[in-house]
């Protein structure tokens, strides 16, 4: 619906809401602007009344006036140029007509007024990358590409400023250039496989040099190579290359594995060998000389008692042959005959374990005796 629409309400208000709430129109622009005029030409000293219309007296502003409202410019332009707050991230550099004079640090401070002294800012803590890629030849004489980046700050507002002209396109030129010097002197194998640490290593150290002697006030942080790879045009002899190599490393790697199991094994065999041959050895000859010594032993109580000895040695013989033997013979006092025990098969075999004792020894009229008796005897066959 209308604000303006005609004929609402009782009173004929016509609810328009640039008019007051009583039906008043709102103040004239130009009124307000003359007002302004009148208070500005009363603060110069000027005797007119701001509605264009002259005083009594016609003269111009006072001096005193314009000479407060000089002053109000110039304090306000002096406190306006003079008052610096510096961040903590942040470095001031001083310039007094164009002349290096100090470095502010962080906070509140002051300088003379613009144009006298002017302040610079540098920020000396955000960590700044700069990337760059390129073709390069190697010490072998071969193509390669690489992409490197470099992260620096600074260190030395006043040395960045003023040292070097256009200090980021400098570290630049430097980076390209200590790339090409390293890349220059190592083969392209050793690139592409196990030097990129070592490139990079000796890349930063020589721009960090180079920098130096410069006095670029910049500082590297990190020099990281992020691509290395030979040309498009060779990519796929270069890739076959180096499968074969890893192969090669692999395989070496598996043989020098089985190798070192293999070896530890042999060894631990033969020296266990070499320890049994000892043994026995060593067992062979305290045998040895335990018999010669026994037999010096028996030899002396030989000596001493031959017939003693002689039957000791025949009664320990008996009893080793008959020790080794399954057969049993028994002789029963109240008659001749021979009784045949398979202790052998009715002990289960255990008979050899505890050796019967000998047969006793016949007198001739009894072994005649026997052989007159036993029919097995006049046949010649034995008892089994």
């Amino acid at each position: 619906m209308p604000w303006n629409e005609p004929g609402r309400g009782s009173g004929g208000d016509d609810r328009d809401p640039w008019k007051g709430g009583n039906g008043q129109q709102p103040p004239d622009l130009d009124e307000v602007f003359a007002n302004v005029q009148r208070r500005l030409k009363k603060i110069m000293g000027s005797g007119g009344d701001g509605g264009g219309r002259k005083s009594g007296s016609s003269g111009g502003p006072s001096m005193g006036g314009i000479g407060l409202l000089v002053g109000l410019l110039i304090v306000i332009w002096v406190a306006w140029n003079s008052i610096h707050i510096i961040d903590e991230s942040e470095r001031g550099v001083v310039l007094r007509f164009g002349e290096y004079v100090r470095t502010m640090p962080p906070g509140l401070n002051f300088t003379l007024p613009s144009p006298i002294e002017k302040v610079q800012t540098v920020n000396v803590t955000s960590v700044r990358s700069l990337e760059s890629a390129s073709r390069m030849l190697t010490g072998d004489e071969n193509l390669i590409d690489l992409a490197f980046a470099v992260q620096y700050r600074v260190v030395d507002p006043e040395a960045f400023l003023f040292n070097v002209q256009v200090p980021e396109e400098s570290l630049g030129h430097a980076a390209d250039s200590a790339m090409r010097e390293i890349v220059g002197t190592n083969n392209m194998d050793f690139i592409l496989e196990i030097g990129r640490g070592q490139i990079a290593l000796d890349t930063q150290a020589l721009l960090i040099e180079v920098l130096e002697r410069y006095g670029s006030g910049l500082e590297i942080t990190s020099f990281n190579l992020q691509e290395v790879r030979p040309p498009t045009q060779v990519r796929q002899a270069f890739d076959d290359v180096v499968r074969a190599r890893e192969d090669q490393i692999r395989f070496a790697n598996e043989a020098q594995a089985y190798a070192n199991q293999e070896i530890p094994e042999a060894r631990g065999r033969a020296a266990r060998v070499l320890e049994e041959a000892e043994a026995y050895r060593e067992s062979i000859v305290a045998k040895a000389t335990g018999e010669s010594d026994r037999f010096t032993s028996v030899l002396d109580q030989y000596a001493l008692a031959p017939e003693v000895t002689r039957e000791r040695l025949y009664l320990e013989t008996l009893e080793k042959v008959y020790g080794r033997s399954a057969k049993i013979l028994m002789d029963v006092d109240s008659s001749n005959n021979m009784f045949y025990l398979p202790l052998d098969t009715l002990g289960g075999g255990r008979a050899r374990s505890a050796p019967p004792p000998p047969a006793p020894l016949m007198s001739p009229s009894e072994q005649q005796r026997v052989s007159q008796t036993d029919p097995r005897a006049r046949t010649g066959r034995g008892v089994r």
